[in-house]
């Protein structure tokens, strides 16, 4: 089972980071307005950036340091 690091851009331009072990499954989860509380009245969302993770407690730890990000710095990640 690999986990994923992404990060999302919804319908109102706000960005939402969160963990997955199926990004397919959780982007229509997130679009479906069953993902997630916070992106259930923003959608649709589209996949800006993601990043692989060896386990789960890796992909939480790198959550939580992009939650942490101010919004410009999580835009840099996204251009690259």
């Amino acid at each position: 089972m690999s986990w994923v690091v992404y990060i999302l851009e919804c319908a109102d331009g706000t960005l939402y980071t969160g963990i997955t072990n199926d990004i397919d499954a959780r982007i229509a989860a997130h679009n479906a307005g069953k993902g997630a509380r916070y992106t259930a009245t923003r959608g649709p969302v589209t996949l800006r950036w993601s990043t692989p993770a060896r386990d789960r407690s890796e992909a939480s730890k790198l959550e939580l340091e992009i939650k942490r990000l101010p919004r410009k710095a999580k835009l840099a990640m996204i251009r690259g």
